[in-house]
């Protein structure tokens, strides 16, 4: 099999050209093409063209792996590997003109389940940010050239990132949820793009992240970079609503934030 280092490399390459055309489309202008789970979910014109750009650079690289993308849905493949991809995490704010967006690319083994997947290799570009994020399994986490790692302690409190789903009807809920954690918080952020959320954790910015109603390719990269960086991760059953929860943090207060959300 191929090396996870190797997977990493293309993903990297692949994720920077793909990060330049969204930035470049951004630039141009944004036409929203589409809605997805509710009028507020949306999907931008440059969404389909980036996943597409995605696509055939890693059929060309890698044309007996499996695919299982955000617009274009999933290929089998005969290797084992699947590249699970989101080609702009964040929609809502590239739409907004806001920096927090990323292309997120990862490979995994063992299906398309988070719950029961293996990453192998996982890149968060940034393209409005200048910031790649990157990790191959047993290999560490970096950012650039830079090894980053989880924060291990918050005296102060935590810093602790979420996100609230688009559907009305779970709001309540998802604040409940947040009232429960936040005795652990010292402040909460709501950046709105999960890949970023979690390389964010991984490189130290944020102590702690959750959230309900994450997809396969939202988490991804994102769930590598924190494993890899010496933090904890959990993806949990869903609720009511269908939605599985995911949560990550330093490994004591990974715990400490799962017990608070969950028990």
């Amino acid at each position: 099999m191929t090396s996870p280092l190797e997977l990493q490399h293309i993903a990297v390459e692949i994720a920077t050209e793909a990060g330049e055309l969204a930035r470049r489309r951004r630039g141009e202008g944004v036409s929203i093409a589409a809605s997805k789970s509710t009028i507020a979910d949306i999907v931008t014109e440059a969404d389909r063209e980036v996943e597409a750009l995605i696509r055939e650079r890693l059929a060309a690289a890698r044309p007996d792996d499996g695919f299982l993308g955000e617009e274009s849905g999933d290929a089998a493949g005969t290797t084992g590997i699947t590249w699970v991809v989101d080609p702009i995490d964040g929609t809502v704010n590239y739409a907004f003109g806001m920096p927090s967006y990323a292309v997120s690319i990862a490979a995994v083994v063992d299906g398309t389940d988070p719950g029961t997947w293996r990453a192998l290799a996982g890149v968060v570009h940034a393209p409005a940010l200048g910031e790649t994020f990157r990790a191959a399994a047993g290999e560490g986490a970096w950012l650039g050239e830079q090894r980053i790692r989880v924060n291990t302690d918050a005296p102060a409190g935590a810093l602790i990132a979420t996100g609230l789903g688009y559907d009305s009807r779970t709001h309540a809920g998802d604040l409940a949820t947040l009232t429960r954690a936040m005795p652990l918080a010292r402040d909460i952020r709501r950046i709105g793009a999960a890949s970023l959320d979690l390389a964010f954790v991984a490189a130290g910015r944020l102590d702690g992240y959750f959230e309900r109603g994450l997809q396969p390719w939202d988490i991804a990269a994102g769930r590598l970079l924190v494993d890899e960086a010496g933090g904890r991760s959990g993806w949990f059953e869903p609720d009511a609503f269908g939605r599985s929860l995911a949560v990550v943090a330093g490994p004591e207060l990974y715990e400490r934030l799962r017990s608070a959300i969950l028990d």
